[in-house]
């Protein structure tokens, strides 16, 4: 068991976020390269990056999809997903920040903290995930170490502790200085940084030096009395203690260590790779997994130990030679190949013929994976996206948040012929992918597809072109739009229904009101225990949500609606449930009709960044579109401007604002909320 703990106290289960552009796959390429799991530097604008190993990644020189490898630094294990920057593929980070014990957060020196930064921030706070700060691009014009720093403070509400500061600025970016070592390092360009060492500290850099290992102690202060005394008392406080208190800080998520470089020139990964083993938590630092038990409702939790029965969550599903890969984060226990685990949001027994060790796209079998593992398993059939596998003692695993489409198109095959075909590939990629939906409109014969965005789709739409070999006509992109009301509505309503000569009738009584942004359909229920329709509740609210998943205008979803039923009542139990649910279905549907039923459009959040000459004609443009604008800041020669953007307005956008700035501006844009078009507002 001591053997297990130690070898549990060496993993590192770790992802690299970032904003698209800031540099988050050159850094992992150079983590692979000195952990020795490289032997070339892969580049991302060369197309030779490991971990981005799809045809479209290495064109687009974007991460599409998130890769698992593994490595190892000082005698531990680390085993790191590399997730994509784009905001069209939230996904892929929300399904890898669930099962990660810390991340390395990847922040360019000159945009700092750019909008998917702040998301994909606030869904590490959500899993309440340890992170470390690395500020890139540091050689770059206009980059600011300092400023990124303030932006940290003021965007993500952290508290960022500087471990290091760097040497020099933009062209004369030569190293950083250790703020626990009160060293300077310098790294070997003709050894592609593989060597590096430690110099002293440039007399110039000594004074600022010294204040920030000032501020770095006065925090760590906070945390350990043992450094408060020595702090106060002027001792000199040993390095080993700094590194244990920084721990602490980070694992207890009340600091964010901050260390800077620039990965494309090959400088600052070692010591960023020597902070994810001292400061990042092993499985064994993390709060057990918790769940529910399926039976009794209530919460239990498993320990990080091979002692408990195996406890794994499915994260990840891609379909490889016509066979299901999924990738499994172990919680507890122990599984071998062969063994048969239990899928218990299905409640089936499915067999596991084989486990591997991912590398990006490359597989390494194994025989056994135990507690704290990251692996492959191919068997299972009918294992899903946020599914929990267990042997005996069944737990549900809190599931993975799925994002809701914004944006379809009407796609069909060339040839006739390809039609099952091409519904077939649909199919699997929606298997893979719990953003991209497929359905068949009856009305017009079309197949319809909806995604996250226009760059989601056209990705799919190109892998059916080109890795499944299937011609495709590619129609106009459609929003997605969701139905509310406007207006507070009673309404009573029964269904009758004569079966061989015989009369049932149900009855339901409801209020139907208006409901904040965002807060979906809810219903509650003014019966109490004693009624006669109580029993039936769950028939009466399957109702409303049919009825509410076929909206009133023109089919789409209707949200943020609440439900109060305030009677219900039938003639017979026997049919009560059939006869309370189509009463409760037509009854939302007819109160609704009342209730001034409008149409809420998808709002994207919109940051563009533009050369003070352009601001003028971009903020008309934007008034033109119907944006609603919430915030500008100038920065010396460029203004940053936040906006909410109704979709409808924003396609073909990235072509527009290129010709109204000469190519200069640029911009980033995601799903916000839904609601209706305020015209005129700015």
């Amino acid at each position: 068991m001591k053997k297990e703990q130690a070898r549990l106290q060496k993993i590192r289960n770790i992802g690299i976020v970032a904003h698209i552009d800031a540099g988050k796959t050159t850094v992992t390429e150079r983590i692979l390269y000195y952990t020795g799991k490289t032997y070339k530097i892969g580049e991302v604008h060369e197309g030779t990056a490991v971990m981005d190993y799809l045809p479209q990644e290495q064109e687009r020189g974007i991460t599409i999809t998130s890769a698992c490898t593994t490595c190892y630094w000082k005698d531990h294990e680390i085993q790191i997903i590399d997730t994509p920057g784009h905001v069209d593929f939230t996904i892929e980070v929300e399904r890898s920040l669930r099962v990660l014990d810390g991340m390395i957060a990847v922040f360019c020196g000159v945009g700092g903290v750019e909008p998917q930064s702040e998301t994909v921030w606030h869904q590490a706070d959500k899993y309440k995930i340890p992170r470390i700060a690395f500020v890139n691009k540091l050689d770059r014009v206009g980059s600011d170490f300092f400023n990124v720093i303030d932006m940290m403070v003021e965007k993500l509400g952290t508290n960022p502790l500087l471990v290091q500061i760097p040497m020099g600025k933009e062209e004369n970016f030569t190293g950083v200085v250790d703020l626990v070592t009160m060293k300077g390092i310098v790294w070997d360009e003709d050894s592609l940084g593989a060597i590096y060492e430690y110099v002293d500290i440039p007399e110039d850099l000594k004074k600022t030096s010294y204040n920030y290992r000032e501020k770095l102690l006065d925090t760590l202060s906070m945390i350990d009395d043992r450094i408060m005394e020595m702090y106060l008392n002027g001792e000199e406080i040993p390095e080993a203690l700094i590194h244990e208190t920084i721990r602490k800080g980070t694992i207890s998520m009340k600091l964010v260590p901050v260390f800077c470089g620039a990965a494309l020139r090959n400088k600052g990964i070692q010591p960023l790779l020597d902070g994810v083993v001292r400061y990042l938590p092993s499985p064994l630092d993390v709060p057990p997994v918790k769940g529910k038990n399926p039976v009794t409702g209530e919460e239990e939790t498993r320990l990080p130990s091979p002692e408990e029965d195996f406890t794994a969550l499915a994260f990840k599903v891609i379909m490889e030679e016509g066979r299901k890969l999924i990738y499994i984060r172990v919680y507890s226990g122990e599984l071998e190949t062969g063994e048969d685990v239990l899928n218990v949001n299905v409640g089936r027994k499915e067999k596991i013929s084989r486990i591997y060790r991912m590398h990006a796209n490359h597989k390494e079998r194994i025989d056994k994976a135990s507690v704290g593992a990251i692996v492959g398993i191919v068997g299972p059939k009918d294992t899903s996206t946020g599914h929990t596998l267990t042997k005996e003692k069944r737990i549900l695993l809190e599931p993975i948040n799925i994002y809701q489409p914004v944006i379809s198109i009407a796609v069909e095959p060339k040839r006739n012929a390809d039609q099952e075909k091409l519904i077939t590939i649909l199919k699997r990629i929606a298997e893979e992918d719990p953003t991209f939906h497929v359905k068949s409109d009856e009305d017009s014969l079309q197949t319809i597809v909806s995604g996250m965005g226009e760059l989601h789709l056209d990705v799919i739409m190109r892998r059916v072109r080109e890795e499944f070999g299937v011609d495709i006509h590619v129609g106009k992109p459609q929003v997605v739009y969701k139905e509310t009301i406007d207006k507070e509505v009673s309404v009573e309503n029964s269904f009758e229904k004569t079966i061989n000569g015989v009369l049932y009738r149900g009855m339901v009584k409801m209020q139907i009101t208006p409901e904040e942004r965002g807060k979906g359909v809810n219903v509650f229920f003014r019966i109490g225990p004693d009624h006669v329709a109580y029993p039936y509740i769950e028939a009466i609210e399957e109702g409303i949500v049919e009825a509410a998943n076929i909206g009133i205008l023109k089919g789409y979803p209707m949200t943020d609606i609440r439900v109060y039923i305030l009677d219900a009542s039938f003639n017979n139990p026997e049919f009560a449930r059939l006869t309370l649910k189509m009463a409760a279905h037509e009854g939302f549907r007819k109160g609704c009709s009342e209730a001034l039923p409008v149409l809420l459009h998808p709002i994207m959040s919109l940051t563009v960044t533009t050369p003070n000459e352009f601001l003028g004609d971009i903020i008309n443009d934007l008034n033109m579109r119907k944006c609603q604008i919430k915030e500008i800041v100038s920065k010396d020669r460029i203004t940053l401007i936040e906006a909410y953007a109704p979709l409808t307005e924003m396609f073909g956008y990235s072509t527009d604002i290129r010709s109204l700035s000469q190519g200069r501006a640029s911009f980033t844009m995601y799903f916000s909320h839904y609601d209706r078009i305020e015209h005129g507002k700015n």
